[in-house]
């Protein structure tokens, strides 16, 4: 098995974990990335599937790579990729590749077909209704607030909106202005909210619950606690700033991110909870959608949950890969070879596997791009809100080379740009940045080792979250 050659297909710090998983097997020789980033070529056995020197994109031209490379096995991260088909082109052309077909992708691509599903099911899911017309949604919005004044709704946008297309809504206004704004003007997400979900907002502690599936068995991974919003609870006065440049009426709604960081193993997620959520959800959902649509769910399927103080688990939205940032803190505690994992789910081979974890805490935090101003005479425009909002690129980074050996760092969008002649250096590209790992025995010493050294790391309109992994410990 020694000598094997992997593309994974990523941009971001998911695609650096998932190379460096794969990149820890023996049976593997060399990991290409695409279309990848600077992080990509960072790690050993690890460099950017590139031709005539340019990192390729498109489906097609990874076909012609993998063909050209004879590349043993893809691994497909992204949900875009995943909606658009390309396991389906690769199988097709008898490429081995993991990850949903398009037809399963849907379980992301649509939320509003997903809560069809789940409801049909009876898969628990919150209260919750599709629409296609903004006036009927926000008849329907004006309604139940006024129905249910102590309650919240959520509004999704039902296509793809790269982890931040919910709004928590906790009064009419906002309701009725989140609509607006993501159906009429300024249509915050695309096309993606052309029709939308609303669902009542239950309470509870929320829950990213990942698993493995191979079209038959479907076994779970370990977890982690991440943090999505924006901004940690004390931070009032940056939220209403944030909106304000936003140029959002809610002052205070507090922005939903693809993640700004977490950790693993998960504080509260028990064996008891986990097999609650195996019986209820995860099996019913891979085998319930095979009985409905005729198609195997093969891959990594991750449901986001709402866990009652009952303990009873619902499900907010489900995911057809692995998270970012959770692949971060989750993969490098695997010690099950991921090069077998994926060749076991590809061959129906998946229940014959037991995984294997290391018991140490690891814990990120994601460094984004931040409010700052760029003056006019560099060709910026002003002053900025940072991620998730409009942001600032190409700003030079500094301080990797402080960074301890031990602690790892993925690079969410960076890339290497010239500085004079002969010279290149590390500049930003997107609006999550790096992702910085520290590990140890306890939760409260990994904490210290990963903001230590975070410190260290500077960038224009560098900012991340303080309070990773603070009420833990």
């Amino acid at each position: 098995m020694s000598g094997k050659r992997v593309l994974v297909v990523d941009s971001g710090g998911r695609g650096n974990a998932i190379a460096h998983a794969f990149a820890r097997s023996e049976s593997v020789l060399s990991v290409f990335v695409a279309p990848g980033n600077a992080g990509s070529e960072m790690m050993d056995k690890c460099r950017i599937a590139a031709e005539n020197g340019k990192p390729l994109k498109s489906i097609p031209e990874l076909l012609n790579f993998v063909k050209k490379e004879k590349i043993d096995l893809t691994f497909v991260g992204p949900e875009g990729y995943l909606s658009d088909g390309m396991v389906n082109v690769f199988l097709e052309e008898g490429q081995r590749i993991l990850g949903p077909k398009k037809e399963a992708a849907i379980l992301e691509g649509s939320k509003c077909y997903t809560k069809d599903l789940l409801k049909s099911l009876k898969v628990p899911v919150p209260p919750c209704q599709n629409f296609e017309d903004a006036a009927e949604a926000r008849e329907y919005a004006r309604q139940y607030c006024a129905e249910n004044p102590k309650k919240g709704l959520v509004i999704k946008a039902d296509g793809l909106a790269a982890g931040k297309g919910s709004v928590v809504c906790g009064s009419p206004e906002e309701a009725l202005s989140t609509v607006d704004r993501i159906m009429v003007e300024p249509r915050l997400f695309g096309a993606a909210g052309k029709r939308i979900e609303i669902e009542e907002k239950l309470e509870g502690r929320e829950l990213m619950f990942f698993a493995l599936s191979d079209g038959e068995t479907v076994l779970p991974l370990q977890s982690a606690l991440d943090y999505k919003q924006a901004f940690a609870a004390d931070e009032g006065v940056a939220v209403r700033l944030f909106n304000k440049l936003s140029r959002n009426p809610c002052l205070d709604n507090n922005p939903n991110t693809g993640g700004m960081g977490g950790f693993s193993p998960h504080p509260w997620l028990d064996e008891e909870l986990t097999e609650k959520i195996m019986k209820r959800i995860a099996v019913p959902t891979v085998r319930g959608f095979k009985e409905a649509t005729g198609h195997d769910y093969v891959g990594v399927i991750y449901f986001g949950l709402m866990i009652s103080d009952e303990k009873e688990p619902s499900v907010l939205e489900i995911n057809v890969r692995l998270g970012d940032p959770e692949a971060e803190v989750i993969l490098p505690r695997l010690k099950t070879d991921f090069y077998q994992i994926s060749e076991a789910m590809l061959d129906r081979k998946l229940g014959s596997l037991q995984l294997e974890w290391s018991p140490e805490y690891y814990l990120g935090i994601c460094a984004i791009s931040g409010r700052a101003i760029k003056p006019l005479a560099s060709g910026g425009g002003g002053e900025r809100p940072g991620y998730p909002g409009e942001h600032y690129t190409n700003m030079p980074i500094n301080g990797l080379d402080r960074v301890d050996p031990d602690t790892l760092v993925y690079h969410n969008g960076t890339a290497f740009g010239a500085e004079g002649a002969d010279k290149s250096r590390l500049f930003t590209t997107g609006g999550r940045v790096l992702t910085l790992v520290a590990h140890a025995a306890t939760l409260a010493e990994a904490r210290s080792r990963a903001y230590d050294n975070i410190k260290r790391i500077r960038f224009n309109g560098m900012r991340y979250r303080k309070d990773i992994g603070l009420g833990y410990v």
